[in-house]
């Protein structure tokens, strides 16, 4: 993917919006683009799907707390990296939530190597958090870019695109199946593209990537 232009003045423009907790249609939307961020990272890291989709509400309403106090300014760190800290907070509450009742408040158990389990947040495939992180923000701005263009392209164009490019069926058996030109298929599969590209940059630039 291209490189972005950090000097693009539209760069921080969602993240500036969402300063304002009144602004519905702009939470909404932070919602719709960073839920399943949120959720695949805390089932990743060992929750559970309630507790996932706890910590996507508590990371939501931490976000709505802390935003206004955030620096939409390169300087002083990424939006990614920020909710990064706050989604790991999060989880790691899910995990202290798991410690028995009768245990001493502030007394968590110790694991064998003497660490707070707490602190311990699963690696899963061995992965340091943050890649982690960074591998399902890529996905979870993919996804995102994928259902928006659903309502900037053609029903059939994005038929041809998904089977072919995102599930990789061969164009010949796409051909067949929707009943098009193998012209069709590819003629789809280069403007869809195009189309994603420019989504995911926009998406991009809105959160400061």
């Amino acid at each position: 993917m291209d490189r972005i232009d950090d000097s693009n003045s539209t760069r921080w423009s969602l993240i500036e919006r969402l300063k304002n907790w009144e602004d519905n249609t702009n939470w909404q939307k932070f919602f719709e683009t960073y839920w399943r961020l949120i959720y695949r990272t805390g089932i990743r890291s060992g929750l559970t799907d309630a507790e996932a989709q706890e910590v996507v509400q508590e990371t939501v309403i931490a976000v709505a707390k802390k935003m206004r106090d955030f620096k939409a300014d390169p300087a002083f760190g990424s939006f990614k990296g920020w909710m990064l800290q706050i989604t790991r907070r999060r989880i790691a509450d899910q995990l202290r939530k798991r410690v028995p009742e009768e245990k001493p408040v502030g007394r968590l158990p110790q694991t064998h190597t003497g660490t707070d389990p707490v602190e311990q947040i699963p690696q899963p495939a061995h992965q340091q958090w943050e890649s982690l992180w960074n591998e399902e923000w890529r996905q979870n701005l993919l996804d995102a870019a994928l259902d928006a263009i659903k309502e900037k392209v053609s029903p059939t164009q994005y038929k041809i695109f998904y089977l072919h490019v995102v599930k990789k069926m061969p164009a010949g058996q796409v051909s067949k199946a929707l009943k098009v030109s193998i012209g069709q298929v590819y003629l789809a599969k280069h403007r869809v593209s195009a189309t994603l590209k420019k989504e995911v940059r926009r998406l991009e630039k809105e959160s400061g990537k």
